[in-house]
């Protein structure tokens, strides 16, 4: 290995979403290999897993976008965070370029734009993760959440800056919109960015026409570990969906297309949507929201996944932790997890959003019987990721 440090990069020091588990979880395997890695986060107490000899933490220990009592400083550090910027310019200064990297999963939650000048002009090499789309969209979703559809407006466009696509206040859309324009201008997001990493083919198509045509391109699809014992989903009536109760996550359509199909509907989470569910579901089962272990449980009595958003996703991980323990997945296929979909084989996927076309994929399940998932569990795995992680990092510093 030429890579000696790592300086990982992101919002989140605890594990409050997928992006900050994949940080984390990255931290890890790389200091089990020996690597020396300091976690420079924005917020939150840090996870038990950054507790090793190889892992120096370093939390500002600043409020997020979300959690900031004073909305006046939310607006103003979320647009430049100068305590963010000055605290990762000593960290970088301690490294030997010679044998240091930065991995970047993110700044949109607390870190601001500013870390772009570290990103794109410090003196060591750099590669950023796209666990979202904030590097192009405004919104950071490609999704325009008043119309309740994919949005293809290329950002910042006249057509993106005429419309408000913001799931709250045309106000937000605005700041948004102001955020945008000063990670490309002074943040230098992402023009300035030499190494990106993709983790689906969704995300890359949608993202590639916003990145500089010399950004080296990697594909780093997230580690997911396989959560349970082998399911025979043949055997089990549930359809589950998991995840957040609102319009752009496909839950309230799921509990129609559920009633309609005369399946079962069992709802792992919580929401907006929670009372528009019941009422279209009486015969729902809706848990609220589950520790893993829980979300397992009821995976192991699943005869589907269901998974009904209604935009473009990343790469996400619950279909896959679904079809790795045996359980079909159900879902479009305009999002990425349709990429680790085979129709008929180990899923259902259709090209409609409308509530029939999602209540027949729930009839079709029946034809899905046991299948194979060691391929993609080998294409997933920790050690595939780790292994993958040392490449790229070689690569940047070759």
């Amino acid at each position: 290995m030429r890579v000696r440090n790592v300086l990982i990069v992101g919002d989140f020091a605890d594990v409050n979403g997928g992006q900050a588990k994949v940080a984390i979880d990255s931290a890890r395997l790389l200091a089990d290999a020996g690597v020396q890695v300091v976690f420079f986060a924005a917020s939150g107490d840090p996870d038990p897993k950054l507790t090793h000899g190889n892992i120096r933490t370093v939390c500002l220990d600043q409020h997020t976008l979300a959690d900031n009592p004073s909305r006046m400083n939310a607006m103003t550090t979320g647009l430049w965070n100068r305590t963010a910027l000055r605290a990762l310019r000593t960290e970088v200064a301690q490294l030997d370029p010679a044998n240091s990297v930065i991995h970047c999963h993110g700044w949109a939650k607390a870190l601001s734009p500013s870390v772009g000048r570290v990103l794109a002009s410090g003196p060591l090499r750099v590669i950023y993760t796209m666990h979202e789309y904030f590097l192009a969209c405004p919104n950071g979703g490609f999704y325009d959440y008043r119309r309740q559809e994919i949005c293809t407006r290329r950002p910042l466009s006249p057509a993106c800056l005429s419309v408000n696509c913001d799931a709250r206040h045309v106000s937000h859309k605005v700041w948004r919109v102001a955020r945008s324009a000063v990670a490309r201008g002074p943040g230098l997001i992402p023009r300035g960015l030499t190494d990106v990493a993709y983790i689906s083919k969704t995300q890359l198509q949608a993202m590639q026409p916003s990145l500089s045509k010399s950004t080296r391109l990697h594909s780093l699809p997230n580690p997911v570990e396989v959560g349970g014992p082998e399911v025979d989903a043949t055997q089990n009536e549930n359809f589950v969906f998991v995840g957040r109760f609102s319009p752009e996550k496909g839950a309230l359509q799921f509990a129609k297309a559920a009633s309609l199909a005369g399946v079962q509907a069992v709802f792992v989470g919580d929401g907006p949507e929670t009372q528009a569910i019941r009422q279209a579901n009486p015969d729902a089962r809706i848990t609220g929201w589950l520790d893993a272990e829980q979300v397992q449980v009821e995976l192991g009595m699943a005869r589907a996944l269901v998974f009904p958003s209604q935009w473009y996703e990343c790469q996400p991980l619950v279909p896959i932790e679904a079809l790795l323990r045996g359980v079909p997945v159900v879902c479009g296929r305009w999002t990425a997890a349709a990429e680790v979909v085979k129709d008929g084989v180990n899923g259902i996927l259709h090209d409609s959003r409308d509530i029939e076309a999602l209540a027949d994929s729930l009839r079709r399940v029946q034809q899905i019987g046991r299948f194979d998932s060691s391929a993609l569990a080998a294409q997933v795995s920790p050690k595939q990721h780790l292994s993958r992680l040392i490449e790229i990092y070689d690569g940047m510093l070759g």
